[in-house]
């Protein structure tokens, strides 16, 4: 997650480490944060794999009391970010959270490659509303697992609150796919017409 956050923000302009864990911290935050413990080893890794290396320019902030380290990302960096955004099969009990931030990098890919996640996501949430019915239907019905009544019945609730947050998020894929649709027929220029 950390790794797609990064090479989308280096894909747009060129950053310093600090300015990169500021804008991961304001996105994924309040209760998840990247440390510099976590971040710097990762730039290096980046770097070491020729995804990103440290760039000529000034970056997007400077500070004027000293140089800052920028990275900028690199062509092997670009085909690794489309290559993370077009990934649906890693990490899938964190789809959900890693789709999001997917929808935010959605201009830096082509058209058909936004209706192909967001499908692949109205199929993963659709799954997940199936599981949860299935499962809620089954510990309803099992007259076992109902002789211990008060801990099935809160189980049952938080499987009802679960298949409406689902229900949701399935609503919310489909209306994106709907405002995608109709981007593209508005004649928004795709900045990726072709990969």
């Amino acid at each position: 997650m950390y790794e797609l956050i990064i090479l989308s923000l280096l894909s747009r302009a060129t950053f310093h480490g600090y300015l990169i864990a500021k804008i991961i911290n304001d996105v994924v935050g309040p209760y998840t944060k990247i440390s510099n413990g976590r971040l710097y080893p990762l730039l290096a890794k980046l770097e070491h794999d020729g995804l990103i290396n440290f760039a000529e320019e000034p970056s997007v902030e400077q500070t004027k009391t000293r140089p800052v380290q920028s990275y900028q990302i690199t062509e092997q960096g670009r085909q690794r970010f489309y290559q993370l955004m077009m990934d649906v099969s890693s990490n899938p009990g964190d789809y959900q959270r890693i789709f999001n931030y997917k929808t935010a990098m959605f201009d830096m890919i082509p058209f058909s490659d936004r209706i192909k996640l967001i499908d692949h996501y109205t199929n993963y949430c659709y799954n997940q509303i199936y599981h949860i019915k299935t499962e809620k239907a089954d510990m309803e019905a099992n007259a076992e697992i109902r002789m211990t009544q008060a801990p099935v019945d809160r189980i049952i609730e938080m499987m009802a609150h679960r298949l409406q947050q689902w229900e949701l998020e399935h609503e919310w894929a489909l209306h994106l796919r709907e405002v995608e649709l109709a981007r593209h027929g508005e004649g928004q220029p795709d900045p990726h017409p072709t990969k």
